[in-house]
This record gives structure tokens, sequence and C-alpha cells, in this order.
């Protein structure tokens, strides 16, 4: 029988630990909260300095019997939950509920689950710590008193179902806001010229900067005909020839943000996907009794620090050494946290420096290794030398008017051997080198070509831009970006157009309201000084009762005021200009929890719903009756399927094209890759490039 009782959060941690700790300890998961407040009441006494009513969570009461039994049965209890302020209320919740004294040694934190930091952390338990418990708590209530009082007014004002986070209002404000910059965005013309130069038999760019010296922007047509006029000949003189050198840095670490930015960019993975897939590497992966049985592969997933342990340096370094050389290893300065960052634990890096992506790809799904390699090449390099670029800058003068070409080449590639940061825009820095100018030689002009172009809007969010921006912001914290995106989908505030969010009427309507009666909760500046707060809080430095009593007075009244004067908003469903095909009443469109959806006008007494298709112009393959439409599954991934659904159960994740294959006459379609479009038979190996 075990002497000692650990609780963890998982079952896959559980299995991890246990095979480390040997036979004298037995570890169970809790499944994480065993104590909430109540789904179906405020469960906090306002009157009563704020004091939350904890019950144990429905369906829960299974487990927590079987970890009462178990802890009755053993020396010692060691609670061992995740190492953030989530994991530390777990843990005094657990404490209560097992009456274990919270005063007690009884919290163990490790930031990796392998063997050595899962030992060592046994050798160092320590009591639960009130500050960390606290500022959550503190959230915890302070979200219950936004959520439970705001929402019930939504449903009598606006529709039932509604909800409004903290968090989540601020984050749909931000895209309102973004879409309202868009529509209101006037565009402004600006000219370009470029220039196509030769000398012998070598060709380069370059694009007019200005005229005797000063740099002058070009806003119409009139101007750039006077700088086409003043140019003589088609000669150029180079002026000057600009040559150095330029170093280009590593990326640090991942914290929670970039890596859910990055795995966005180059993986194609939301902001939930990432989460989801690095909390398996974290918990651990059966890599087989040869190398070690389960194990985890990476550390603690939810952090905002780019910090690196000393002896994960080490290990990089020796790494490096081994596989590229002496040259390629970094200095070993500490990467600068952000501001307002809690440093709490280290980067998201690999477990151990060794163990490579390629040799685990056996073992690992596919979404694990890609993810796996993505943290492990970004740590790697992080632990690397500079790049060293050579740069050039030439300038081109005809009469006063100056032109100027630009090239860079890799002269020692550095970190990025191994790893480069991705861009919003998908755009990497690519080599372009121009030939060998002398000053005071001359070059012909082949084309001189002016080029009118627009300021452009800026960009919606994607899902990386709008994490980034939030945490710029200082909104929210790491283990909050990822639900609160999945909510503001879920509740029909926003929608995804081409991975972009874009607000919904219903998100608009409900900010508005919000806006009016409660400035204070989409105010990025109280956000802001909210989490702040809720950081002095777990620093020891402010009291979590005066925290919430400072906001809820104020808010408190504002919700009076709402409920006396916020009007009832009736959101008129659209026609969608087709009759019902069951009853002959009209069509409309409507909100549901995946978006838009078709539905009868005659509700209640015909419930005919339809999802919205979208023709595609490709005959079904199957029953050559129906049309091949445009749907979106329960998880918003675009698939294709039959009209006449479900007689017709013809499926394809891969768009159809409206032709056949020349070599057998089945259906083409059209794959993704990543800089263009293939078409590829759907049965034979015929293959072709798309038109664009």
């Amino acid at each position: 029988m075990a002497d000692y009782l650990v609780i963890v959060e998982s079952p896959a941690k559980a299995k991890t630990i246990e095979r480390y700790l040997g036979k004298k300890y037995k570890v169970k998961a809790s499944m994480g909260h065993l104590r909430d407040l109540p789904k179906s009441q405020m469960g906090v006494d306002v009157k009563n300095n704020y004091e939350p009513r904890y019950i144990t969570i429905r369906g829960k009461g299974p487990i927590l019997k079987d970890l009462k039994t178990a802890a009755k049965k053993v020396k010692k209890v060691y609670l061992a939950a995740d190492p953030d302020r989530e994991g530390e209320a777990i843990a005094w919740h657990l404490a209560h509920s097992l009456d274990i004294d919270v005063e007690s040694e009884c919290r163990v934190v490790f930031n990796e689950i392998t063997k050595d930091a899962v030992k060592d952390s046994f050798k160092q338990p320590r009591t639960i710590n009130m500050d960390l418990v606290d500022a959550q708590q503190a959230r915890r209530i302070l979200d219950r008193l936004v959520g439970y009082n705001i929402s019930p007014l939504l449903w009598q004002k606006v529709k039932k179902g509604l909800s409004a986070g903290r968090v989540q209002s601020v984050a749909v404000k931000m895209v309102i806001d973004r879409e309202n910059e868009i529509n209101n965005f006037k565009p402004e013309e600006y000219w370009s010229i470029e220039g196509i130069f030769q000398q012998d038999k070598h060709q380069f760019e370059g694009n007019f900067y200005g005229i005797n010296g000063k740099k002058q922007k070009l806003s119409n047509k009139k101007e750039v005909e006077e700088v086409t006029k003043t140019l003589k000949g088609k000669k150029f003189t180079i002026d000057k020839v600009n040559k150095r050198e330029r170093k280009r840095n590593p990326s640090p670490s991942f914290t929670t943000s970039s890596l859910q930015q990055e795995a966005a960019r180059k993986l194609n993975f939301r902001a939930r996907k990432t989460m989801m897939v690095a909390q398996q590497l974290y918990e651990g992966i059966d890599l087989g009794k040869k190398d070690g049985g389960i194990t985890g592969l990476i550390t603690y997933m939810r952090t905002d620090s780019t910090r690196i342990s000393e002896t994960a340096k080490k290990s990089a370094q020796e790494y490096i050494i081994e596989k590229f050389g002496k040259e390629y290893v970094g200095n070993t300065k500490q990467a600068k946290n952000k501001e307002g960052s809690q440093d709490a634990h280290e980067a998201i890096r690999p477990t151990t420096s060794g163990r490579d992506p390629l040799s685990l790809k056996p073992v690992l799904s596919r979404d694990q290794y890609r993810l796996y390699k993505l943290i492990w090449d970004r740590f790697i390099a992080s632990q690397m030398s500079s790049a060293v670029m050579d740069t050039m800058t030439v300038h081109l003068l005809n009469n006063g008017v100056e032109f100027r070409a630009t090239g860079s080449k890799v002269k020692f590639k550095g970190f990025m051997k191994v790893y480069v940061e991705g861009t919003d825009e998908n755009k990497n820095e690519e080599e372009k080198w121009l030939p060998d100018l002398k000053e005071g030689s001359t070059v012909d002009a082949t084309e001189i070509t002016p080029n009118q172009h627009f300021t452009q809007p800026p960009p919606r969010y994607t899902e990386a831009r709008l994490v980034r921006t939030m945490e710029e912001k200082g909104i929210g914290r790491p283990s909050t970006y990822a639900p609160t995106l999945d909510t503001i989908q879920r509740r029909g505030y926003c929608t995804l157009d081409n991975r972009r969010f874009v607000p919904t009427e219903l998100g608009e309507i409900v900010i508005k309201l919000i806006e009016e009666f409660f400035p204070e909760i989409i105010d990025v500046a109280f956000t802001v000084k909210m989490e702040k707060d809720l950081d002095s809080i777990e620093d020891g430095e402010k009291e979590w009762e005066k925290i919430l009593d400072e906001f809820y007075q104020g808010f408190d009244k504002r919700l009076e005021k709402a409920e006396k004067e916020m009007e009832k908003i009736e959101i008129k469903d659209e026609p969608a200009g087709i009759d019902c095909e069951k009853c002959g009443h009209e069509m409309v469109y409507k909100m549901g929890r995946y978006g838009k959806f078709l539905a009868c006008s005659n509700f209640p007494d015909c419930r005919n719903t339809k999802a919205i298709v979208k023709e595609i112009g490709v005959p079904c393959p199957e029953c050559k009756t129906g049309e091949v439409v445009e749907r979106k599954s329960k998880k918003r991934r675009i698939f294709y399927g039959c009209s006449n659904y479900p007689e017709c159960e013809f499926i394809s994740w891969n768009k159809p094209v409206a032709r056949k294959c020349p070599k057998c006459s089945k259906m083409l379609v059209e794959k993704k890759q990543k800089k263009s479009v293939q078409i590829e038979c759907s049965s034979c190996s015929y293959k072709e490039e798309a038109q664009s």
C-alpha cells in the first residue's frame, strides 16, 4: 500500500508522475476543479465582504469521494496542480474538501514533467500560497459580478443566451472598433516610380527616392510627370555605394501569446487547438519502454516569461556545438520580459534539447509533431548566434533625380539555420543581391514605370493579431486568450471570414448597450488597471476584498440605472427571399450557436430550418441530380457536400472542380499548398497547377 497520495489535475499527468515517484506514491486526478461557485445563482454575498459560496461541481461527487477514501489510507497528501493561479486555487479547494491544513507543506509544483523535475519538487514542498489563491478568487468573483448581473439584463432587453464577460467584451469592442476604422477609411492616392537598370549583363531594380538629395513623396500623376520630364536620357550615374554588415538576432523562446501567434501563422492552428496540443505535450507522451515510457516533452505552456534556466541553456549549447559548431552558439544574455509580465515560470521550451523532433516523429500525432517541432526549433534558435547579413544601398542620379536600389544576402546564417520567425503578412525576408557596382560608373535605365497606389485600411484581426494586440495592451493573461476568442464566436458576437474576425449585428448591439450603461467594462485602461490590481493581490500588496469593493460600489449604481433605463431591443429577422417548402411562409435568417441559418418565419407552428449553403457550380459526382454546395462543420471548418443530403451523402474536404480528370474521368479537386493551389484527381495520380 502507498504511503503518500499525490493529486494532480489530469489522468495523463497522473500516469507520468506515478511512474517517476515509485511504489510509495499513489497519484490520482481531480479532473480540474472540484468546487466552484454555483451555476444557478450568483454565489457571492456582496453584503458580507464579497464572501463566495462554493459547492461541489455537479458530477464531481464520485471523484471527491474516491479522493477522500484514498486520503484516509496514506500518511500524507500532496497537492500537485498546475503551477499558476488556477492551479493554486484548485489545490486550496482540494485542501478544504479533504480537510488538509493549508498551513502544512502539502503543495508541490514543477514547471516540467520530467523525472528530475518531479523528484526535486517533492524535496521542497511548501504551504499553499494564499496570495495566489486570493488573486484567482478575486478574478473569479469579479467576473461573476459582471457576468451574472449584466447577462440577465441582456436576456430581458435583447435575447436569451447572451453573456457579458469582462475580457470578452473588450475583445469584441476591439473587433468592432477595427471594423469601424475600415468602414470609415478614406484611401489616399500616392505614386511610386520603379526603374529597371542594367550594367553589362546584370539587371537590378531601383525606386525613385527624391530630387537634389531630398526625399520626395509623390501624391498625384502631375508630380510623377514632373519627375519623368526632369530625367535626361536613360543614363544614370552611380553616385554612392554603401555596403555594411547587419546583425539579425534570434527571437526568444515562446510565451503563451507568441506560441499561439506563430502556430496560427505557420501551422494554421486556432488558439484553442494550440493550447490543447501543447497540454498533451506537457502532460506526457508514451515514448515506449526503451525511451522512458510516458514523458513530458515541453515545459508549462501558460507563461508570459521568456526566461530560460541555466541548465536548459547549457544543454542547448552542447547540442548546438555538436550539431553545428562553436561559432553557432549565441551569447547567454537573458531576453528581457515585456513590462507587466509575471515571470512565474520559464518560457515554453522542450524538456530536453537532445530530443529532436525527427526522433519523436514515430510516436507523435501529426499535430503534436508539428507543434513540438515549432517549440523545439524556436528554443534551439534562441540560443544560437545572430545571423550576419551583407547589405548594399546604391544611389543612382540622373539630372538631380535620385533612385535607390537595395540588396542583401546572408553572410552567416547563425540561428537562421534552424528557424526564422513568421509574420502576419506571411512575408519572410528574401535574399536580393545587387551586382558589383562602382561609384562613378553608369548604368542604363531599361524601364521607368510609374505606379499608382492607394493607402489601404488597417486589416481585420486574425486570431494571432488579436492575441498580440490584447497582450500588448495588457488585456487578460496567458490562460485567457484562447477561451476568450472561442467565447466571442460561440456567443455569436463575432464570426470568422477568411480567418479574420468580423463583428455581427448582435455583437454590435450588445457592446453598444454595455458602452452606454457600463462603460468601464469595455474600457481598455480600466481592464488593464484591473489586471494590475490582480497582480498586486498576488504579490501581497493589496487585499482582494478592497479591490472588489472599489469596483462594485460604482458598478452597482450603474446596474440600478440600467435596469430602469435600458430599452428593449427587438432584433428583426432578415428575410431570405425564399419560401418554406413545408408551409409556404417566408424563410428568414437567424443567428445560432454556429452562425447564421435559415428558419421558417412561421415558428413555432413550423420548425423547418436549413443551413445556409453556397453553390460552387459543380454537379454532384455521386447522385448526378444535386449540386455540390459549400457547408461548415460544427467546428466551423469548410467542407463540400451534395444539396440532396441526406438522400445523397457525398462529402469532400477539398473543393471539387467543374471538369473531370483527363486521365480517368473522375472528380478533380483543389488542394491548397503553402504558396499555390494544385488541381488533383480524387482517384488517380493526375496533378496540375491551378490557373491564377
